[in-house]
């Protein structure tokens, strides 16, 4: 029997955040400049920066200039992770309309990204929740290292349920489950989004993939077969994690839409526009990044008969 997908899914570009807070710092000017170019590739979701402190993340202390520069692409959906009421405060003046929350899977990555254990990080986020509902800013989740600790390993579908319905109590619908140190497999991914459709009916659920191991395709597939489509990526497969400095990029933008396209399923974006923007990335960073399709291209440039070759025999 055909396994049913999706006929189309939304890709959120986190690159200007998850990516860029990885690298040495990137001029503002060149940060709107590949936002656009991004836009002009199709890409209608970004999540644009992160109002964290300037001291725990440096990189990214340019949120208000950032968020200032892109306004004129009205036709698209600019996101911020905001991580207390104060960062919700910086958004919300800005004129971002759609913020995101983080919670750790476990009390010891919490303790090392947040400096709080969970539940402490939990209640810092009950004012940022109320605050935003006050100025109708919509509010998404998320959870890191769903699908694996670096520091505790394996973590059980009954904690993340748990951390699922504090958020649900919260009232947010919409949760990204985020495999932070890319230990997850598409069994693991069948299973705990099987498990969460069926316990939160009314919730919606995205996926975060990184590919440190090179499992992030096979995740996303799986995660097609069961009811996801939004799914988090960063052009020429930036990123990684501040506390945990082996992990590997997130999926890289072309690498997803790639696979997704050859699959038949739309994202309303040109591949060959965003191949452009994602070479001009590397030019920026200074480095290739994590992306396959850069380095391989895609599979309509090797369906071409070869020109100039001696007949064997």
């Amino acid at each position: 029997m055909e396994t049913r997908f999706p006929k189309k899914v939304t890709v959120w570009e986190v690159l200007p955040r998850d990516g860029f807070q990885m690298e040495q710092w990137v001029e503002t000017e060149e940060k709107i400049k590949l936002i656009k170019a991004l836009a002009a590739s199709g890409i209608r979701q970004i999540e644009a920066t992160s109002f964290v402190h300037p001291r725990a993340i440096p990189q990214l202390k340019d949120a208000e200039a950032v968020i200032k520069g892109v306004k004129e692409l009205t036709d698209v959906s600019f996101r911020a992770l905001v991580p207390n009421l104060k960062g919700a405060e910086r958004a919300i003046g800005t004129g971002v309309k759609k913020i995101k929350l983080l919670l750790s899977a476990t009390d010891s990555h919490s303790l090392a990204n947040s400096n709080c254990t969970r539940q402490e990080a939990i209640e810092k986020l009950l004012p940022v929740v109320e605050r935003a509902n006050q100025e109708d800013v919509y509010v998404g989740g998320a959870l890191t290292v769903t699908f694996g600790c670096p520091y505790e390993g394996a973590v059980g579908e009954e904690e993340i349920i748990k951390l699922v319905r504090r958020y649900q109590e919260m009232g947010i619908r919409d949760v990204s489950l985020a495999d932070t140190a890319g230990m997850g497999n598409p069994r693991q991914v069948s299973s705990l989004l099987q498990t969460l459709n069926q316990e939160f009916a009314a919730m919606s659920f995205s996926l975060h993939l990184h590919n440190t191991r090179g499992m992030a395709f096979a995740n996303a597939v799986a995660g097609l077969e069961n009811g996801v489509t939004s799914f988090d990526s960063a052009t020429a497969g930036l990123g990684g994690c501040p506390y945990f400095p082996s992990a590997a990029g997130n999926i890289a933008t072309e690498d997803l839409v790639h696979g997704l396209h050859l699959m038949g399923i739309e994202t309303g974006i040109n591949l060959d526009q965003l191949m452009i923007a994602a070479k001009e990335v590397t030019k920026v960073v200074g480095h290739e990044g994590s992306s396959f399709l850069l380095k391989a291209g895609q599979n309509k440039d090797l369906a071409k008969k070869p020109t100039g070759q001696k007949k064997l025999g």
